[in-house]
C-alpha cells in the first residue's frame, strides 16, 4: 500500500508544482517501474489514485495524461516582508472577523470551520449526549490539570503516525490550539522579546505576541516548501529571536508542506542559537496523502520544540480541546496552563477520547481529506473563472484553506466592505501579517460541499474584485 500511495503522493506533487503540465503526457507504466524498482501493478495503482484525484486520464493505447483542462492560476509571490522586528497590528480587522455571528444570509468563506455536517461526525455526538446524562456526572468535575488520562493516551498513539513517541505524561490538554499556541508563547518568552514567525501566518498567534508585548520577525516564505531557511539563519545571526512560531504542515494560510530535509534543517538551526521551536501542528492530519508529514517534533532530540494541536480542524472547534506537547518547557507550560484556563472542561475530553478508543477518528479522517482535495479543486477552479485576469493562488496538499493573490495595490479590505452587503465575508490578508502586508490577498475557507450558493458567493467575490479593480483604472486615468 505504502509503495503505490508514495508513487502517487511524488507524481502529483510533480503535477501540482507544474513539472507535468496540462495536456502533458505522464512517464509510461514500464518507465516509471524500472526507475522506482516497483511492479508494474504498484505503478497501475498510483495511477488508479492520480485518476480518483483528477490529476490524470488514461488514453486507450497511448498512456497517462494531464488533464487538459486543469489550468492552474500561478502560485502566490514570495512576500517580501521588512527584515525588522515589528509591534504587531491588525487587531481591528482581526476582530471584524471573529465577531461575525453565524447567519444563514451570509456565506462565511472567512473563517477556519471544518465541515462539521459529516456522518461519520455521529458516534462522537452520541458519546457526548450519553456523557451528559450519566448519573456519576464526569463532565461536571474539575479535571487534572494535565487533562484526561485516556484522552492524552489516544493523542500519544496517534502521534505515531506523526514520527513522534510521546507518553501520556509529556502531554497537556488544552482549550483549543490557541491556547497552547498561547502558553507555549509565555512559557518561551518574555515581554519585548522577539519571535520569528513565517509569513504569511496564524493571525491568532500573532495576536497573542501582541498581547503580550513581544515583536514579531516576520520571515519570507515559498508556497510549495515554507519558511526561508536561508532568511531565517541571517535573522537568526542579526536579531536576539527567542523562538520560532510556523505552521510547518498544511500551513495556514498557504497550505504547502515543508520537505522533511527543511524540517531537519530548521531544527539544526534553532540548535545551533539556542532558540525554541513552537510548531503548530493543527492542520497536519489533514494531509491529502498518507502517512501524514512528519512534524518537527519527530526529529527533536533535546526538547526544544514544543507541539500545538487540537480537534478543531479535525472534528469542530466548538468542542475546545487541544493539546501540547512542551518537551523541555513542560512545567514551565503547566504553570501557564494553570495561570490562565486552569483544567480543561472534562465533558469533550471523555468523549473524544471515547470516539478515538472506539476506532471512528481514522475513517473520519479518510472521509475529510478526500471531501477537502476535491474541493479544493473545485475552488480552484471557481476562482480561476470568476477572479480577475493574472488573479495567483497556493495548491494546498492538506487542511481547507486557499490564499488567493490579487494584483499589485489592490485593497481586500475595501472588497470586504461590499461583500458584506451582498451577504459574503472572506479574511482580508493584511491579519495574517505583523505590519499589514497582503492588503492584496485573502483566504477561503472551502471545507463545506460544493453548493450553488457557495459557487454564487465566490462569483460575488470575483466580480466585486473586477469592478473595484476597473474603478480603481478609471481613477488612475
Amino acid at each position: 500500500m505504502t509503495l503505490y500511495v508514495n508513487l502517487a503522493e511524488l507524481l502529483g506533487t510533480r503535477i501540482e508544482q507544474g513539472f507535468y503540465r496540462p495536456g502533458d503526457r505522464l512517464p509510461s507504466v514500464r518507465a516509471l517501474s524500472t526507475e522506482h524498482g516497483v511492479s508494474l501493478s504498484t505503478v497501475q495503482q498510483a495511477y488508479r489514485v492520480l485518476e480518483d484525484s483528477g490529476l490524470a486520464m488514461p488514453k486507450p493505447k497511448s498512456g497517462y495524461f494531464v488533464p487538459a483542462s486543469r489550468e492552474l492560476p500561478d502560485l502566490p509571490a514570495v512576500g517580501r516582508p521588512a527584515q525588522r522586528p515589528v509591534d504587531i497590528s491588525q487587531w481591528d480587522q482581526v476582530l471584524e472577523l471573529i465577531r461575525a455571528v453565524p447567519r444563514k444570509d451570509v456565506v462565511q468563506l472567512g473563517r477556519g470551520m471544518p465541515d462539521i455536517h459529516s456522518p461519520t461526525m455521529k458516534p462522537l455526538l452520541r458519546s457526548l449526549a450519553q456523557i451528559s446524562r450519566r448519573q456519576d456526572m464526569p463532565g461536571l468535575y474539575y479535571d487534572n490539570i494535565y487533562g484526561n488520562l485516556a484522552l492524552r493516551e489516544q493523542i500519544a498513539r496517534l502521534s505515531l503516525d506523526a514520527g513522534c513517541q510521546l507518553d501520556p505524561g509529556d502531554l497537556i490538554v488544552t482549550t483549543g490550539c490557541h491556547e497552547a499556541l498561547s502558553v507555549s508563547i509565555r512559557a518561551t518568552c518574555e515581554q519585548g522579546d522577539i519571535v520569528a514567525v513565517d509569513s504569511p501566518s496564524f493571525h491568532g498567534a500573532m495576536q497573542t505576541l501582541k498581547g503580550l508585548g513581544m515583536k514579531a520577525l516576520e520571515i519570507p516564505t515559498d508556497p510549495l516548501t515554507g519558511i526561508s531557511l536561508e532568511a531565517l539563519e541571517l535573522a537568526l545571526e542579526q536579531w536576539p529571536i527567542k523562538a520560532i512560531q510556523l505552521t510547518p504542515s498544511c500551513n495556514n494560510p498557504l497550505g504547502y508542506i515543508m520537505p522533511d530535509a527543511n524540517k531537519r534543517a530548521l531544527l539544526t538551526l534553532a540548535q545551533r542559537f539556542d532558540v525554541a521551536i513552537i510548531e503548530d501542528d493543527v492542520y497536519g492530519e489533514l494531509a491529502y496523502t498518507y502517512p501524514r508529514p512528519r512534524t518537527i517534533k519527530s526529529f527533536d532530540e533535546d526538547g526544544r520544540v514544543l507541539l500545538c494541536s487540537s480537534f478543531s480542524k479535525t472534528l469542530a472547534p466548538g468542542l475546545r480541546i487541544g493539546w501540547v506537547a512542551p518537551g523541555r518547557y513542560l512545567e514551565r507550560v503547566l504553570h501557564m496552563k494553570y495561570i490562565s484556563t486552569g483544567s480543561t472542561a472534562p465533558q469533550p475530553q471523555i468523549a473524544i477520547a471515547e470516539f478515538l478508543k472506539g476506532g471512528h477518528f481514522e475513517p473520519h479522517l479518510r472521509r475529510m481529506r478526500t471531501q477537502y482535495q476535491r474541493n479544493r479543486d473545485v475552488m480552484i477552479d471557481w476562482v480561476s473563472r470568476y477572479f480577475p485576469h493574472g488573479t495567483r493562488a497556493s495548491r494546498p496538499r492538506g487542511s481547507f484553506m486557499l490564499w488567493v493573490e490579487l494584483p499589485e495595490g489592490f485593497d481586500t479590505l475595501k472588497l470586504n466592505r461590499v461583500l458584506l452587503d451582498q451577504g459574503v465575508q472572506v479574511a482580508v490578508g493584511s491579519i495574517f501579517s505583523a505590519s499589514g502586508k497582503y492588503r492584496n490577498c485573502l483566504r477561503v475557507n472551502y471545507a463545506a460541499k460544493p453548493t450553488a450558493q457557495i459557487e454564487e458567493a465566490v462569483r460575488k467575490v470575483g466580480a466585486a474584485a473586477i469592478a473595484l479593480l476597473n474603478e480603481t483604472q478609471r481613477d488612475a486615468v
